[in-house]
């Protein structure tokens, strides 16, 4: 019998493992598939030591009628699937209005904050290294006047937040990334970040490292989960404690056990292609809201937000418009897949992710909603969660909200 079952195997449920295990607990990692090889897999490799206020919808009705139009490839409408994401929808559009997005800015300034230093010691502890750039990234824009406001919000970041980055005009970028084909107005080069040439790859070395440090991990459905005396039973299993680390597909599992999450899926695709593109560090490109990010499979050029339920698109129209300002600029081979990865982002209307005890299960858990920076956030979440289940219920203030 384990002490503690995780359920999930992503950056999060690993990284809770890990958590855990530093504080002396027996535990176990359940996942239908191998470490680091669903929605962890599919990101731009991204550590994101800038993203210090999270991402809001825009308040302003035209501003959300240009992005409802495609306006810079941001968002891509599924109409049949939208009144069904409808109520948490207005909750995260609620949550981005000046009032509530400034009371969760502290807390969120501060997971970020913890994301590079956590995740130092993790990638020095399993030796993975190899798989790490600490030389930040380019936010690139086409035009003089988009390159002046993203000076302004960069520089607001600064002075506010504490943010480091520079500025390169047209020549300047030109002459850093000699290889693009054209010269854009410039870009602004966030420095703090750290990027990673294998997102999927740097969860199973955590994984390894889990394992390494006595830690199971084990193939199985976590939709077996079931009460089993005073403890839990899963994938034939049991233990003391379970943590619900699932991400999207959280709500589904907790729902019959009476819990209501509501949560707003934001589908991302990618795809890696051939080439000789010569990229020093990733590229997003501000523009056409893709990120270019070098990796060990080829270039990956991945996509922002498709709010659908249903199938993946096989020829997704967000990235068949990254592809094309891709080509623009670099030298791009075939796609290296038959085709696109897509994966499915679990965002929380209250902008937070969620990390907490369970109300109506003793000895039930939970910690997933991470949105976008479940890569960036998840070892930063779990060490307060571990923290919570050890007895210091302060180290999760902030992050209970979101279930009922």
């Amino acid at each position: 019998m384990a002490e503690i079952a995780v359920l999930g195997a992503g950056m999060v449920g690993v990284a809770t493992a890990l958590a855990l295990q530093e504080r002396g607990h027996d535990c176990v990692v359940i996942d239908r598939a191998p470490p680091g090889s669903e929605t962890s897999y599919g990101n731009a490799g991204i550590i994101q030591a800038e993203a210090v206020e999270p991402y809001a919808l825009p308040t302003s009705p035209l501003a959300l009628l240009a992005i409802a139009g495609g306006a810079r490839n941001a968002v891509n409408l599924h109409w049949p699937s939208l009144p069904g994401q409808a109520p948490a929808l207005f909750g995260y559009w609620r949550s981005s209005l000046p009032g509530p997005l400034g009371r969760v800015i502290p807390l969120w300034r501060q997971l970020v904050s913890e994301a590079v230093p956590r995740h130092a010691a993790l990638i020095e502890a399993a030796g993975a290294d190899e798989l790490i750039r600490r030389d930040g990234y380019w936010e690139v824009h086409d035009t003089e006047q988009g390159l002046a406001a993203a000076v302004r919000e960069a520089e607001r970041k600064g002075r506010e937040h504490g943010v480091t980055f520079s500025v390169a005009d047209r020549a300047g970028l030109a002459a850093a990334e000699p290889a693009l084909r054209r010269a854009p107005a410039g870009a602004v080069h966030w420095t703090a970040p750290w990027t990673c040439l294998a997102p999927g790859g740097l969860v199973d070395a955590y994984a390894r490292l889990f394992e390494d440090r006595g830690g199971r991990i084990v193939a199985g459905d976590a939709r077996t989960l079931q009460r089993s005396g005073a403890g839990w039973q899963v994938a034939g299993m049991n233990a003391k404690i379970v943590v619900v680390a699932l991400g999207p597909w959280a709500p589904e599992l907790l729902r019959p056990l009476g819990y209501r999450v509501p949560m707003v899926r934001k589908r991302g695709y990618h795809r890696h292609y051939g080439g000789t593109h010569g990229l020093t560090r990733p590229m997003l490109l501000a523009d056409h809201s893709v990120v270019l990010s070098p990796m060990r499979d080829g270039l990956r050029i991945a996509t922002a937000a498709e709010l659908s339920a249903a199938a993946p698109a096989t020829s997704p129209r967000q990235l068949a418009r990254g592809e094309a300002a891709a080509r623009s600029l670099v030298d791009l081979g075939s796609p290296v897949e038959a085709r696109p990865w897509s994966g499915t982002r679990p965002c929380l209307p209250g902008l937070l992710p969620l990390a907490c005890r369970a109300t109506r299960h003793t000895g039930l858990w939970f910690h997933f909603g991470h949105g976008h920076q479940g890569f960036t956030l998840g070892p930063v979440t779990a060490e307060r969660l571990a923290r919570a289940i050890d007895g210091d219920a302060a180290a999760v203030d902030g992050l209970d909200r979101g279930v009922t």
